[in-house]
């Protein structure tokens, strides 16, 4: 075992750690010396968005000292950003197996440091922490969860005072305290226990409340309130508001499924717990089918994501993507807002770089500003900071199955997201139509985009490189043709640098900075390429369009279509 590591496995050995953490680490040095070099290779890095990774003893691990000594950093440096004002942070946390206690040693912690702590009594979706560190004039706050992640990951997300995901400077200078901090014996563990307060039951009446006043259309759900709704919360924090926040938008007609109903990190009935999956959502589908119903909807553990499912033209029943997802309710909030005359000279909408652009055509038809901003919600969440006062924002989203819809909160809530495409699922259905029937309708007026989503997976000590290899080969040998087109931009958002390929000028990008590689074709396909910032995946988005006349034409054009796809994926050698 190479000596750095054998020094760090030695020191958790010697050092002040609980005897379950030493028993664990001598059991993989005789069971299995290579999950423990796995464990003890590098420090499980504490990157902008916080913390994520497999649970278990070791410093690239999840535990109570990974997650200890990072909210030891978390609090250096809210007092140092604060000085004596007070300081009060939220905390949260959803099903995952260690998520309570994670919570818990989180809030400990804080509360050892002179914070005042705001800790859920139980579960709850992270959009609901959002909102609580608004409501509650807190400084930060932290949600343990790993999202979508397999179950033997967890996760820490650390949010700022607008109830967003942490942005330059404080990322960068929260990473710096947390690296700073050396040893355990640093961490203060206990000794504030009575600077925290449970909050639960009030919180979650102002939030569904909130979530109730978006709605645009209360007289058509009136209406249509039967409408047959099929909701699964995978096993995660869901359950505690989803089903409350459709029955205060008065819809009547909701089914769970049931096998999926009840909070558990083991996810038993599905592989992964992430709604974009067919197979987890299955269960969803065969109810839906079943019960001949309107809609089904999907969310994940934190219940930041939602999947959907719907009837296409065929009646067979089908899961949207995220982008299709997005169209529709950006389209929504405009549309409906213009109709009900509620709509402001001054609206805008957010997307990110790897949405689809149908967005911004949308948008454009619809005399909205519509900007782009680089993934992640803490962007979208950024911009509105930065806008308030000046324009009034409607919703922002993008392609990972993500939607923020008001201002209220500042991440993707898949809560209020749910109730309003139970909504839009309602005014169409009031209207004679469908959900899959009004994308056709945008495909015809907007232009048809069809987008996927390849994502290659690269674990272990090697993973990184060959990631950073694959990013480096792109950036400084770019592609002159992919699939028979040429490459007329590049866009490198690493170096925010834009360059024609044609005529080799260049123009800046006006984004931070974010590994990032854009190829546009001459014939309008857009190909994205960058490594996730959560796991050890490294994405590329294609998009193509077409023209629409009819829609009729609809399953020829988006066999074209899927075809191209499969062309440039195929010309990049990424099968």
């Amino acid at each position: 075992m190479d000596a750095a590591i054998l020094e760090k496995v030695n020191t958790w050995l010697n050092g002040h750690y609980d005897d379950s953490t030493k028993d664990a680490i001598r059991k993989l040095q005789t069971d299995n010396p290579k999950e423990l070099e796995e464990s003890f290779y590098q420090n499980l890095e504490f990157g902008t968005g916080g913390l994520r990774g497999i649970m278990g003893a070791g410093t690239n691990r999840m535990n109570k000292y990974t997650v200890g000594m990072s909210t030891q950093g978390f609090a250096n440096y809210l007092k140092k950003a604060y000085g004596d004002t007070e300081i009060k942070v939220a905390i949260a946390h959803d099903c995952r197996n260690n998520s309570r206690f994670f919570a818990e040693t989180t809030a400990n912690i804080f509360a050892a440091n002179g914070c005042k702590v705001y800790l859920f009594e139980a579960l709850r979706p992270t959009p609901e922490l959002s909102f609580a560190i608004r409501t509650l004039g807190c400084k930060a706050g932290v949600v343990c969860t790993a999202s979508h992640n397999p179950k033997e990951y967890n996760g820490y997300k650390a949010y700022w005072d607008d109830g967003a995901q942490l942005v330059p400077p404080h990322d960068s200078n929260v990473i710096k305290e947390v690296e700073a901090i050396a040893s355990v014996d640093d961490v203060k563990w206990s000794g504030g226990e009575a600077n925290i307060t449970i909050i639960g039951k009030e919180m979650d009446e102002k939030y569904i409340a909130m979530v109730k006043g978006l709605s645009v259309y209360p007289e058509v759900i009136a209406k249509q309130h039967d409408l047959s709704i099929v909701y699964t919360p995978i096993h995660g924090s869901g359950i505690m508001l989803v089903p409350k926040a459709l029955e205060a938008f008065g819809f009547t007609n909701v089914h769970i499924v049931e096998e999926q109903a009840v909070p558990d990190g083991n996810f038993p009935t599905v592989k992964y717990p992430n709604p974009e999956e067919s197979e987890t959502m299955s269960m969803g589908l065969r109810k839906a089918e079943a019960l001949n119903a309107d809609i089904l909807l999907g969310t994940d553990p934190d219940s930041d994501r939602v999947g959907v499912g719907i009837k296409d033209h065929k009646g067979k029943w089908i899961l949207m993507n995220g982008n299709q997802t997005a169209v529709l309710a950006f389209a929504y909030m405009m549309e409906a807002r213009r109709k009900k005359g509620i709509a402001q000279p001054n609206d805008m909408v957010v997307s990110t770089i790897v949405t689809t652009a149908m967005i911004n055509e949308v948008a454009k038809q619809n005399s909205v500003t519509c900007y782009d901003v680089l993934t992640g919600f803490k962007w979208i969440a950024s911009l509105i900071k930065e806008k308030e006062g000046k324009e009034n924002y409607i919703i922002g989203g993008e392609e990972s199955f993500g939607l923020m819809i008001g201002d209220k909160i500042r991440d993707k809530d898949a809560v209020s997201a749910v109730c309003i495409l139970c909504e839009m699922a309602a005014v169409e259905k009031n209207n004679g139509s469908t959900l899959f029937d009004k994308l056709l309708d945008m495909y015809v007026q907007y232009g048809f985009y069809l987008e996927t989503l390849i994502s290659i997976t690269k674990k272990g000590m090697n993973g990184q490189k060959e990631i950073a290899d694959m990013m480096r080969g792109y950036r400084d040998q770019p592609p002159t043709t992919i699939n028979g087109s040429k490459v007329v931009k590049l866009c490198d958002y690493q170096l925010q640098v834009a360059k024609d390929m044609i005529t080799g000028a260049t123009t800046p990008i006006a984004l931070p900075k974010s590994n990032v590689l854009q190829f546009f074709l001459e014939d309008g396909s857009k190909i994205s390429a960058r490594p996730s910032g959560t796991e050890p995946k490294i994405k590329f988005y294609f998009s193509v369009k077409t023209e629409l006349k009819s829609k009729t034409d609809y399953d020829t054009k988006h066999t074209e279509l899927e075809s191209k796809i499969k062309g440039i994926i195929d010309s990049m050698g990424l099968k």
